[in-house]
């Protein structure tokens, strides 16, 4: 994997106001020294350039496949755009995405887009509980396609389950191995750790990041 690339995508994340450090409560109640929210890529410059990131980190990976998926809300705009960028670098790749309600009239169901066929790649921004892409893969099944990977913005590598009862996995290793996908990143927690020991302006968060990660990380 391109580790140039990687690095410019936490900046990237960084100067967008994306990826931001101090203290926040996760969804497992964690107190994390940073924060990563996908929905603030929210205008077309910023939108354009990490549909970029996510085209090309694919291609790199050498993973073979057809289409792209998006699990709603999210995956939508990250599938569409990434297609786009795919085509702007002379892969056209069709997409498709689900609803959260079927729709009772027109052409109906959950499903819009190209229809589900071959090597299906799911496109989200990071992989919490795997909720997601368990109801995304078994979508994929059941149109008789094949999930063949999980593309996400973020990898955090950070153990599942409660204080005193840990996870030997990670939710994206979970992911993994539950379905026998790859689950490719953009970016990880190694990436974030090296991009604050090489920044000095963001050198009073290093000590943190590094607490967290020795607490909660995976290898």
């Amino acid at each position: 994997m391109n580790s140039n690339l990687r690095q410019e995508f936490i900046a990237f994340s960084v100067e967008a106001g994306v990826l931001k450090f101090g203290e926040f409560t996760t969804k497992a109640g964690r107190l994390s020294p940073y924060f990563f929210n996908a929905g603030l890529f929210h205008d077309g410059a910023t939108l354009a350039k990490l549909a970029d990131f996510y085209a090309q980190t694919l291609l790199d990976s050498g993973v073979q496949f057809d289409m792209l998926f998006g699990p709603a809300y999210k995956g939508i705009t990250l599938a569409a755009a990434t297609a786009m960028a795919l085509a702007g670098k002379g892969r056209n790749t069709s997409f498709a995405y689900n609803r959260k309600e079927a729709k009772g009239h027109g052409e109906g169901g959950t499903l819009v887009g190209a229809k589900l066929a071959g090597k299906v790649v799911i496109v989200d921004d990071v992989i919490s509980a795997g909720t997601s892409v368990r109801e995304s893969v078994e979508m994929i099944r059941n149109a008789g396609a094949e999930p063949c990977a999980v593309l996400i913005a973020l990898d955090r590598m950070e153990r599942g389950g409660k204080e005193g009862q840990l996870s030997a996995l990670s939710a994206v290793q979970e992911v993994s191995e539950n379905y026998g996908i790859p689950v490719i990143s953009i970016g990880n927690l190694a990436d974030l750790f090296g991009y604050l020991s090489a920044d000095p302006a963001l050198a009073q968060y290093k000590d943190a990041v590094a607490e967290y990660r020795n607490r909660y990380g995976v290898a």
